[in-house]
C-alpha cells in the first residue's frame, strides 16, 4: 500500500509541473489575454462565494445549529389562540396578535411541563393576581392581588366562614397587617359575606387595617347580612381601622377625597371605570357592580367587572375607552347574562378566569345554564381558549373539588406573564368536566 501511494504522489507532481509549464508558456505568448482570464476567474469565484454566504449557507446549516431566525434559549413562541393545556400561558405586548412569547422565568412550554404555581413575586414591578377557592361548594368571588408590596382585595365571598379561607391565603403573602385597597363590588352574599365573618371566624373588617375601601354606590339589599356588613364597615371607619371609605360614584366624580385613578406604585395604577348603574337604580343587583381596570407597566391590562350584566356591560363600553386585556375575570361567574360580545369584542381578552363551582346546581337545574354556562363559553371562545375555573362539583350538589384550584396570574414586569393553578393548569376545554358537559364551538 505504501509503494502505490508513493507512485501516485510522483505522478501527481509530474502533472502539476507540466500544467505550470503550459500556463507559463501561454502567459508569455499572450500576456494580455492571460491577465483577462485571471480577472474573469477571480470575479466568478468571488460572486459564487457571495451568493453562498448571503443566501445559501443558513438553508443548508446542519440541524441543531443556531441561526438568526431561531428563538433564543430563553424564549418559546406559541400561538395565543390555541395553547397546549400543559403550557405556561404568557404574553408580550411587543409580540404580534397571532403569537405570544413565553415567560423565560418559567420556560415550561419548552419542557412540556405545566407552569409553576407560585403566587410570590420577586421584583418591585411584579404583580400577582389570585382568584381564590373559598372552601365550599357555593359560588363566590374573592381576588387577592399583590402589586409590589401593596395588598389589594376585591370581594370576600362566598359564605361567611370563607373569611377563614381568605385570610389563610392572604396571610402567606402580606407583609404587614394592612390591606391598602379593598373593593366590594356589590351587595350579594357571594361577594360580601367574608367581610362580615362568623362568631368564631372574624371577618375581613375585623382582621385587617384597611387603607382605601371602595364599594357600590347603590343597592336594593335589605338582608341581615347586608346590614351586618354596613355596621362592621362603618365601625372600622369610626375606629380608624379603615382610613377612607368611598363609593364608586364618588370615585367617578372625584368628590370627598375619592379618585377615579389610584397610583398603586411606580408600575401599577387602578382605574375605577364608570358605568350607568352607579347613578341610576335597577332591579338587578348585579348591575350595581363596581368595575375597575389595572394597568401594569403601561402595557398589560387586567379587567374586573364583578357580576355586571348585559345592560351594565353595554354602559361600560359606552362610557369608557376599554383596551385589549391580558386578563379578564369572567363576568358573573360565567353567566349566560354576562360576558356579552358587546364587551368581549372591545377587550378581546387573552385569558379569562372564572370563579365558580363548575356544574353545581346551586342556582339552576338546567345543565347548560350552570356556571360556567355554554353561552358564556361560546362568546369567550371567539377570542381565546385560555379559560380557567377554580372549582368543580363532584355530585352536582354539595360535593366539590378543585378544577384549577387557586388561579394565579403573575407578571414580574407587566409584559410577559404566566397563568397557573394550585391544582393544575389545564384549560377548561381540556378538562373531563367540559368534555362531558360542554362543547367547544366550531368556527
Amino acid at each position: 500500500m505504501a509503494n502505490n501511494g508513493k507512485k501516485k504522489s510522483n505522478s501527481s507532481s509530474k502533472y502539476q509541473k507540466k500544467a505550470i509549464k503550459q500556463v507559463t508558456k501561454a502567459a508569455k505568448k499572450n500576456p494580455k489575454g492571460f491577465i483577462i482570464a485571471v480577472i474573469i476567474i477571480a470575479l466568478v469565484v468571488g460572486i459564487g462565494l457571495a451568493v453562498y454566504f448571503l443566501f445559501i449557507k443558513d438553508k443548508v446549516s446542519p440541524q441543531g445549529s443556531s441561526s438568526s431566525s431561531e428563538t433564543t434559549s430563553s424564549e418559546v413562541i406559541s400561538s395565543s389562540s390555541n395553547p397546549s393545556s400543559s403550557q405556561a400561558i404568557s404574553s408580550s405586548a411587543e409580540s404580534s396578535s397571532s403569537e405570544t412569547i413565553s415567560s423565560s422565568s418559567t420556560d415550561s412550554s419548552s419542557s412540556g411541563e405545566s407552569p409553576t404555581y407560585d403566587p410570590k413575586i420577586t421584583t418591585p414591578s411584579g404583580m400577582s393576581i389570585n382568584f381564590l377557592e373559598l372552601g365550599c361548594y357555593n359560588t363566590g368571588d374573592s381576588t387577592y392581588i399583590k402589586a409590589g408590596d401593596v395588598d389589594i382585595l376585591i370581594d370576600a365571598g362566598s359564605i361567611q366562614s370563607s373569611a377563614g379561607t381568605i385570610k389563610e391565603f392572604v396571610n402567606k403573602y402580606r407583609e404587614d397587617g394592612k390591606l391598602e385597597y379593598v373593593i366590594a363590588t356589590h351587595a350579594h352574599k357571594d361577594h360580601i359575606a367574608g367581610f362580615v365573618g362568623t362568631a368564631k371566624i372574624p371577618g375581613i373588617f375585623e382582621s385587617y387595617k384597611i387603607g382605601t375601601f371602595i364599594d357600590f354606590a347603590l343597592t336594593n339589599a335589605t338582608t341581615a347580612l347586608y346590614n351586618n356588613y354596613v355596621t362592621k364597615r362603618d365601625a372600622a371607619l369610626a375606629s380608624g381601622d379603615m382610613e377612607h371609605h368611598y363609593t364608586a360614584a364618588q370615585c367617578i366624580a372625584e368628590t370627598d377625597g375619592a379618585k377615579k385613578e389610584y397610583v398603586i406604585n411606580d408600575y401599577v395604577k387602578m382605574t375605577i371605570l364608570d358605568q350607568r348603574f352607579y347613578h341610576e337604580t335597577t332591579s338587578d343587583e348585579n348591575d350595581y357592580s363596581v368595575c375597575c381596570l389595572f394597568t401594569h407597566n403601561n402595557q398589560n391590562h387586567y379587567l374586573f367587572t364583578g357580576d355586571l350584566e348585559k345592560d351594565g356591560e353595554a354602559s361600560l363600553v359606552e362610557l369608557n375607552e376599554l383596551p385589549h386585556v391580558q386578563l379578564f375575570k369572567g363576568g358573573h361567574h360565567g353567566s349566560k347574562t354576562s360576558n356579552t360580545d358587546t364587551l368581549l369584542s372591545k377587550i378581546t381578552p387573552e385569558n379569562v378566569c372564572i370563579c365558580c363551582c363548575a356544574g353545581n346546581d346551586e342556582y339552576t337545574k338546567a345543565v347548560d345554564n350552570q356556571f360556567p354556562t355554554q353561552t358564556a363559553i361560546n362568546n369567550i371562545a371567539k377570542y381565546t381558549s385560555n379559560i380557567f375555573v377554580t372549582t368543580v362539583t363532584t355530585d352536582g350538589h354539595t360535593g366539590y373539588t378543585s378544577m384549577n384550584g387557586n388561579i394565579c396570574f403573575k407578571s414580574e414586569n407587566g409584559k410577559e406573564y404566566t397563568v397557573a393553578g394550585s391544582n393544575n393548569s389545564v384549560i377548561l376545554k381540556d378538562t373531563e368536566w367540559f368534555k362531558t358537559n360542554r362543547t367547544w364551538p366550531t368556527a
